[in-house]
């Protein structure tokens, strides 16, 4: 199953390249992230090869160069990462995560009314 690759962060970056947009030549990743990391090239093509040999993108040969897209999508790998996330540090439970993000950062009336939404939508389903 993709969901189970295990990418490193400097990878994720990269994956966010061409999550957004795909397929993307080896130039065009680093021109996305030229001004976001201070990588150079050598390293972003070295990035893609890793994630090309873990099964997370493919390359498709157009002409004299290779194109990337994802086989990793983006929502399996972030559930996982959400997952291990409150496994690791909440027990697995939600509400004490939320508790610690209201308690390091003023949640804003937006993030509020959009966590009412959310339980209010889960009341509902479970009823």
């Amino acid at each position: 199953m993709h969901s189970d690759i295990e990418i490193s962060e400097a990878e994720s970056v990269v994956m966010e390249v061409l999550w957004g947009r795909h397929p993307a030549a080896a130039e065009e990743v680093v021109a996305a992230l030229s001004g976001r990391q201070d990588w150079q090239e050598a390293t972003i093509k070295t990035l893609l090869n890793r994630l090309l040999n873990k099964g997370a993108i493919r390359a498709d040969k157009e002409g004299r160069r290779y194109l990337y897209s994802p086989v990793l999508e983006r929502e399996a790998w972030l559930s996982r990462q959400s997952e291990g996330l409150l496994d690791r540090w909440f027990d697995g439970r939600v509400a004490p995560l939320v508790a610690h993000f209201s308690a390091q950062r003023r949640l804003s009336e937006r993030d509020i009314e959009e966590l009412k939404k959310l339980i209010e939508g889960l009341s509902d389903e479970r009823s």
